[in-house]
């Protein structure tokens, strides 16, 4: 199954980029009573990289619903106190990405759906893991005013 799945995320991403298709994406920062940050660890492409869940905006649906729902369909955690904190623009692969970036908390433990996501935990801001994506670790250092805010992802 692993393998149909990354075919078929190879085949997408570089159809994408032959037809320049704007897409439009939503990730979450979702935070437990302790403060930590929720990652998930995909099946398919660079499946050792940590980052934030996610997933596309679905046609005619808001990006807070969007981000809802991803949050649900991967880790099974239902989020409240959902803030839009920003859009981003992404050009990875050829592609040409808006990714809308929610801040939200959760008492729900993740469980990964076992078809996209190979893990979904919780990780203190301290003890990220040394894995965790480029694109995640700008968006943590905007986060606590390490680093000022961009528009790129």
């Amino acid at each position: 199954m692993r393998l149909l799945i990354d075919w078929a995320h190879r085949v997408r991403r570089t159809a994408m980029a032959l037809v320049g298709w704007r897409t439009r994406g939503v990730k979450v920062m979702v935070f437990d009573a302790n403060g930590a940050l929720l990652l998930v660890r995909h099946r398919y492409g660079n499946s050792a990289l940590w980052m934030l869940p996610g997933g596309g905006i679905g046609r005619g649906e808001p990006p807070v619903n969007a981000a809802i729902r991803e949050v649900m369909e991967e880790t099974g955690c239902a989020i409240a106190e959902v803030v839009a904190l920003g859009a981003f623009e992404a050009r990875i692969e050829g592609r040409r990405d808006t990714v809308h970036l929610f801040r939200a908390t959760t008492s729900d433990a993740p469980v990964a759906d076992g078809v996209e996501l190979a893990e979904a935990c919780f990780f203190g801001l301290d003890t990220l893991p040394d894995t965790t994506s480029p694109a995640t670790m700008r968006r943590i250092a905007e986060l606590i005013g390490q680093r000022a805010v961009t528009s790129e992802w």
